[in-house]
């Protein structure tokens, strides 16, 4: 639990200190991410190798065998993040340069925490068709794409589209990535109370593509749709909302959770929704105040509440505890039980990338999800401990090999291997992303902010 010896009024301002930093530190380093080289130039000549004319050399074999593009180029460890920048973090339609902040600190994490290398590209369009034809275009140079923060519901229709069509795996993040990790947590959080997934009622708050997602893994994962609600900002989905039903051509996904949540078929607001149900999973509106401690007091005892919205979570955790929550969580570093896709797609790509898998399916995922909740109960659970933290490094190598596996096992791996060697690989790129940062750090060539800069 969160330590009582510190006032609410402390904790707030504590909550406020990493958008402070955040202005200080984005000016100061004008930036997170920069080219790296990954050959040695011993001097001036081997610019003969490593351009003109000796690079003509691996043009052709790669014109001849275009597979050998994995083997010559960085193509095989890169992945391009992509996004219009319509549905940034909790901040909504701020704009492609505005949005450019989090792309690049979608690469740093990347790097940091699974060795990838990633290249933020925001798109200055809002038009789905010409976003999809941009990433096919983008492909010859990447071995993946990560969309992200992009609004729904033409992120849905993107994210299939591509993945029909492409010959490299496309993820996106706010769904797959959330999803996995949400999972995980509420696989955690549901030992710790005592209940079985398949008899928990489970209210998914927010029906944007987070939660959309989260409940696809979630009922494949054993819970019942229709013991299970999802309310957008007009209330309780379910058959009775004929104003989806007059666009059900548009939003597909909305329509079909009307179809299979709600089995009580139950109408009404949030307060409703939550009145007796075992966790809610908000992905809505940043908070504080989205989500009501009277509301969270009228759930079933031992309740869980998974709060994710970022940068605020819609309740802040002590007053979901102090209502009665069991089990809290945010979105955030700075409080306890983090369900943040950060434990997840580090790691997820990895393993993909390393087996070269042609697409990221929901089964990869949810074992992701499996693989963070069994190193959770391994290190033991506790109501403020449902997931490893980002610092405990083998989570991410872990991942990547439960992912490198069920890709081989559903057919879609190009490369084979075994978890042994996925996870010394994937170790061993993760240890010398971390290296190289220190060692830059050391150096003075990532140099150190004072307070007053």
């Amino acid at each position: 639990m969160l330590d009582d010896r510190v006032t609410p009024e402390e904790l707030l301002e504590r909550a406020k200190k990493p958008a402070a930093d955040a202005m200080r530190l984005h000016k100061f380093y004008r930036g997170k991410t920069q080219t790296a080289l990954r050959c040695r130039v011993r001097d001036l000549n081997d610019f003969a190798i490593w351009y003109t004319p000796g690079v003509a050399a691996p043009c052709r074999a790669i014109e001849a065998n275009p597979e050998l593009v994995y083997e010559f180029t960085s193509k095989w460890n890169t992945v391009a993040v992509v996004s219009d920048g319509t549905r940034v973090l909790g901040l909504g339609d701020i704009g492609p340069k505005a949005g450019l902040p989090v792309m690049e600190g979608k690469a740093l994490l990347y790097k940091y925490l699974g060795g990838v290398d990633a290249v933020p590209i925001m798109l200055d369009t809002k038009d789905p068709d010409k976003i999809i034809e941009t990433v096919l275009m983008l492909q010859p140079s990447f071995g993946g794409i990560n969309l992200e923060d992009i609004s729904q519901p033409k992120c849905f229709r993107i994210l299939d589209t591509l993945r029909e069509h492409a010959e490299i795996p496309i993820w996106h993040d706010d769904q797959q990535g959330t999803a996995s990790v949400i999972l995980a947590g509420l696989i955690n959080a549901a030992k710790i109370v005592g209940k079985k997934l398949a008899d928990m009622r489970i209210v998914f708050l927010g029906a944007g593509a987070s939660n959309v997602a989260c409940s696809r893994l979630v009922f494949a994962y054993g819970a019942d749709p229709s013991h299970c609600l999802m309310l957008d900002s007009k209330g309780i989905l379910g058959k009775h909302r004929r104003d989806l039903y007059m666009r059900r051509a548009e939003y597909v996904q909305k329509w079909n959770m009307c179809q299979i949540t709600n089995g009580e078929e139950l109408q009404g607001d949030v307060e409703t929704a939550l009145r007796g149900a075992d966790a809610v999973i908000a992905l809505s509106k940043p908070g504080p105040g989205t989500l009501n401690p009277e509301w969270i007091k009228g759930m079933a005892q031992d309740a869980i509440v998974f709060a994710a919205a970022n940068p605020i979570p819609e309740i802040w955790p002590w007053e979901a505890q102090e209502a009665g929550a069991a089990v809290v969580a945010t979105g955030r570093s700075d409080f306890p039980n983090q369900v943040n896709n950060s434990l997840g797609f580090p790691g997820i790509f990895r393993g993909t990338l390393d087996v070269r898998a042609t697409t990221i399916t929901d089964e990869m995922a949810i074992t992701a999800s499996e693989s963070l909740a069994q190193m959770a109960e391994e290190q033991g659970l506790s109501p403020d401990r449902i997931l490893p933290t980002m610092d405990d490094w083998d989570v991410f190598p872990r991942e990547a090999a439960a992912v490198a596996m069920k890709a081989q096992e559903q057919g879609v791996a190009r490369r084979p291997t075994t978890y042994d060697e996925e996870y010394k690989r994937a170790a061993e790129m993760i240890r010398m992303a971390r290296d190289m940062t220190q060692l830059l750090m050391r150096e003075g060539f990532i140099p150190e902010a004072t307070d007053e800069e």
